[in-house]
């Protein structure tokens, strides 16, 4: 269900870009929320978030919601602004970084912390619903074969592993998450830190095939992962916030059925399936995203 909001100032210009043709006016609905209204439903400028977009539009389109869709739009300093003023009413966020962003000065990272936080970062005609289990963050992993010499299931095992090796982005070296959070929430100390600018993809990667880092910082849902049989180590403590999929809507078309048909989303999409949906979205024989929204939809019973 959705968490209350309160007032937080953000900018309302939407760095140049016009979406008022693309939403209804959200002051139609005299402050009700209106079921019968056309819902548009963004998304952020990646293929992910665009696939997310497309299951949550044909979820609703299935039980008789109408939907215009906006997708990738680019970055929060866009969208967060369209989706106050009702030029969007819908788009799949990460619930950590959403935070960060309202709320630079949050320090919660677990789950439950994240939404109290939200609670109360959140502008006050935005809400969040439920969260999925499915989440897109910085996982820290190894190859199946030093995990099984070295015993590896969570981060807190790296401790076993002298003289280890990580390989991440050059920020890594001095964000919370980071080796300081290594040090002072695991107790890992001494670790050899290898800068690989390239956001844990094919250079990092390569990095950690060859034996040139035992650990590399990949995000969660990154298709190496599943096409290298890659551990990617549990995080009991939370050291890296969460960042699970939640739809965030303008309240106005909030209403009982919307909520219930992407709740319905949320409680079966997991990371492993968007692991599997970014695998099939790259590559020479990518898949589209509505096509691969249709599919998993249909794969869950949902349309």
């Amino acid at each position: 269900m959705s968490i209350t909001k309160l007032t937080a100032g953000l900018a309302a210009a939407a760095l140049g870009l016009s979406l008022s043709a693309c939403g209804s006016d959200p002051t139609d609905t005299g402050g009700k929320k209106s079921a019968g209204d056309t819902i548009t439903v963004g998304s952020a400028a990646f293929p992910e978030n665009e696939i997310i977009a497309e299951i949550y539009a044909q979820a609703l389109e299935a039980k008789g919601v109408k939907v215009k869709k906006k997708l990738n739009i680019g970055a929060r300093e866009v969208y967060i602004p369209a989706l106050k003023k009702g030029e969007i009413d819908l788009l799949p966020e990460y619930s950590g970084n959403l935070l960060s962003y309202l709320d630079p000065k949050a320090t919660a990272t677990s789950e439950a912390d994240i939404e109290e936080a939200l609670d109360d970062a959140l502008p006050d005609n935005l809400e969040v619903l439920d969260a999925a289990k499915a989440e897109d963050k910085d996982s820290l992993n190894v190859t199946p074969e030093f995990a099984a010499k070295n015993d590896l299931k969570t981060i807190e095992d790296l401790k076993k592993v002298k003289g280890l090796t990580l390989g991440a982005n050059p920020e890594f070296k001095e964000r919370a998450y980071g080796i300081p959070g290594l040090e002072k929430v695991y107790g890992i100390m001494d670790v050899k830190f290898v800068p690989i600018g390239d956001g844990g993809g094919p250079k990092t990667l390569k990095s950690l095939l060859d034996g040139d880092i035992d650990v590399a910082d990949i995000y969660s849902t990154t298709p190496s992962i599943l096409a290298n049989k890659l551990v990617t180590l549990e995080d009991p403590k939370n050291l890296i916030a969460a960042q699970q999929v939640v739809p965030l809507i303008n309240d106005k078309k909030a209403s009982d059925k919307v909520e219930d048909i992407l709740d319905k989303v949320s409680a079966q999409l997991t990371t492993a399936d968007l692991l599997d949906l970014n695998s099939k979205n790259q590559g020479d024989d990518k898949t589209a995203p509505d096509v691969l929204a249709k599919e998993w939809l249909t794969s869950k019973g949902l349309i």
